[in-house]
């Protein structure tokens, strides 16, 4: 089965620049979509950035201008650059990957962001 591994996560001050990567146990360069999706304490999980197999990204409204999804098909590693990070960024953040018959999901990786 698939693994996937985040990492990047930390605490970081308003303001500063964080970026997670996800890495596959696969190749990911036939995939349909990839994803991130974060979780906050005592809210439901959404979608915060997506990337399909031709390229194609989109964003939740709350991060556009902010956040950029990108992939490396050699590393088989999906990355997401977050810029000018605000307290309400606060959560856990999930890599996904879709292959358009299974979803899979890492576990998670804590991005704190301080006033």
């Amino acid at each position: 089965q698939v693994q996937l591994v985040e990492s990047g996560g930390g605490l970081v001050q308003a303001g500063g620049s964080l970026r997670l990567s996800c890495a596959a146990s696969i190749s990911i360069i036939s995939i349909n979509a990839m994803g991130w999706y974060r979780q906050a304490p005592g809210k439901q999980r959404e979608l915060v950035a997506r990337i399909t197999r031709d390229g194609s990204t989109n964003y939740v409204d709350s991060v556009k201008g902010r956040f950029f999804i990108s992939r490396d098909n050699a590393k088989n590693t999906v990355y997401l650059q977050m810029d000018s990070l605000k307290p309400e960024d606060t959560a856990v953040y999930y890599c996904n990957l879709d292959t358009g018959w299974s979803s899979y999901w890492g576990k998670g990786t804590l991005v704190t962001v301080s006033s």
